[in-house]
């Protein structure tokens, strides 16, 4: 599922895990303040590695999250790591 001709699927996990994290408003605006982004920001950016990358660190900065989070999309803690590992290169 998170992988496409044996490749980890990084962005396909971080657009899962960004989902994740706006369904609690909350977490929404922790991510927004940590990452530095603004709603606006984010929609254009979103595209991009590095945003990809951050929505992931974020994850990582807060342990219950990266648990939560591979819990809910399907995939282990370490994969959601990675996926970040793999954006930052």
């Amino acid at each position: 599922m998170h992988e496409t001709n044996g490749k980890l699927d990084a962005s396909g996990m971080a657009f899962q895990a960004l989902a994740w994290a706006l369904m609690d408003e909350t977490r929404a605006e922790r991510l927004l303040s940590l990452t530095g982004l603004t709603p606006e920001g984010l929609r254009t950016s979103i595209a991009e590695r590095g945003t990809q990358a951050a929505i992931l660190t974020f994850l990582e900065a807060h342990e219950p999250d990266l648990l939560a989070c591979a819990a809910c999309i399907g995939v282990s803690p370490a994969l959601l790591v990675k996926a970040r590992e793999e954006l930052e290169s």
